[in-house]
């Protein structure tokens, strides 16, 4: 009897650690299951490690997981970027689709970057509706690790999942009702979110400001985390804006001290091609390190808010992308925000500037805001620590391997 093997497709570096995490998760899990004892005529398996295989980048390649490709090189956003980079997301498609029907992996784990994991889920349903006999029994069981935004726009992708999908796992609290108001038959399990136990594991917490060095003349330095992105069209975007704000912000606050925080080395040799002043340290990685030591962070609206919040960071959110992809999301994006803090809120708590209202001006007047007012700062804390406390406790991962391997039995 063959071990069990799972495909794992990851496209950006949040995802990439994420589904590291849920290897390492699921492999205990197997393991914990096939050496328990079992009257079972025909069991689970028979003491097999599990096979991991698929595309991501290199934090799933440490967890053993047999890669494709990277694909986290190729993470784009906006229509006008897919469209760019139609023929490569093509090839790396076809090929992944082959790779599957190859090897006939028990489950496909599609982590995050819904776009092309939802068409993936869809071709391999099709191509077993189509295929399955007696002869070729192969079925796997189809998993979405992180829901896609369907409740943000194009709601009606929830409806095509159900078809395709034999679970959801959703790291945000709202989203199982969202689903079993329009897709019933979609099974769901929220398990939490994974920074949570990632962070607390970690013993991440934020500093303490009273044991702070004084700068020049007495004043307390104000250190300042610059977050453009994962993606180089985000850094293309993002960084100038953040840079110009900062400009205007130093000229009036004394002791500012900035870092820009990259995900990986291609990105940081980027932002130096950009030009950073001397005066910003740039830092490759460590993220939760920097943010237990800021007192504020610049941000692009996405996954790194979170994280902002879980550290109690004020933190001023921004995005900004093409003309032809900001023209299209206006008319069918149907939150209020972007920002993932403050759409759990329910309320900005994060001030948030989008597409031509992101300029430094508005920028640097939302930082000086927060760096001066320190009833504001301790009131967004206090609101982002009732965010965090919605999310689960530590553990998520466990929780979504449980799930997947209750799925497979």
């Amino acid at each position: 009897m063959k071990a069990l093997s799972f495909m794992l497709i990851a496209g950006e570096a949040s995802g990439d650690t994420l589904a590291a995490e849920l290897v390492s998760a699921l492999r205990t899990r197997v393991l914990q299951v096939e050496s328990q004892p079992t009257t079972d005529v025909q069991p689970l398996r028979t003491e097999l490690a599990p096979r991991f295989f698929g595309a991501g980048g290199t934090r799933m390649a440490a967890a053993g997981v047999e890669l494709a490709f990277d694909l986290t090189q190729h993470s784009v956003i906006g229509v006008s970027d897919v469209l760019k980079n139609y023929f490569t997301f093509r090839r790396l498609f076809n090929q992944l689709f082959k790779l599957a029907i190859e090897r006939q992996p028990d489950v496909i784990i599609g982590v995050d970057y819904g776009g092309f994991n939802l068409r993936f889920a869809h071709a391999i349903k099709h191509y077993v509706r189509r295929h399955r006999s007696e002869f070729i029994p192969w079925n796997p069981k189809i998993v979405q690790y992180v829901s896609p935004q369907v409740w943000a726009s194009r709601p009606g992708r929830a409806y095509q999942m159900a078809e395709d999908h034999d679970l959801l796992l959703s790291i945000f609290p709202f989203e199982k009702d969202w689903y079993a108001k329009r897709a019933p038959k979609l099974r769901v399990e929220f398990v939490g979110h994974p920074m949570v136990g990632r962070f607390s594991s970690e013993g991440r917490v934020p500093r303490d400001p009273s044991t702070d060095e004084l700068g020049t003349r007495g004043v307390r330095r104000s250190d300042i985390l610059l977050l453009p992105g994962s993606r180089r069209t985000e850094l293309k975007r993002h960084l100038p804006l953040m840079l110009d704000a900062l400009k205007l912000v130093q000229a009036k606050v004394q002791n500012v001290k900035a870092k820009l925080v990259l995900p990986n080395e291609s990105l940081t040799q980027q932002a130096r091609s950009i030009g950073v002043p001397p005066g910003a340290e740039i830092q490759t990685g460590n993220l939760t390190q920097a943010l237990a030591q800021a007192d504020l962070a610049v941000a692009s609206t996405g996954t790194v808010t979170m994280e902002c919040a879980f550290f109690g960071v004020p933190t001023v959110t921004l995005y900004k992308t093409s003309w032809s992809t900001y023209q299209i999301a206006k008319r069918i994006v149907t939150v209020k925000w972007l920002t993932m803090a403050n759409i759990l809120a329910g309320e900005e708590v994060f001030p948030e500037f989008v597409q031509d209202a992101a300029t430094p001006e508005n920028i640097a007047n939302a930082t000086l805001e927060l760096l001066r007012n320190e009833a504001r700062r301790n009131a967004v804390k206090t609101k982002m620590a009732e965010v965090v406390a919605s999310l689960g406790g530590p553990g998520a991962n466990g929780r979504a391997a449980e799930a997947i391997v209750n799925l497979l039995q």
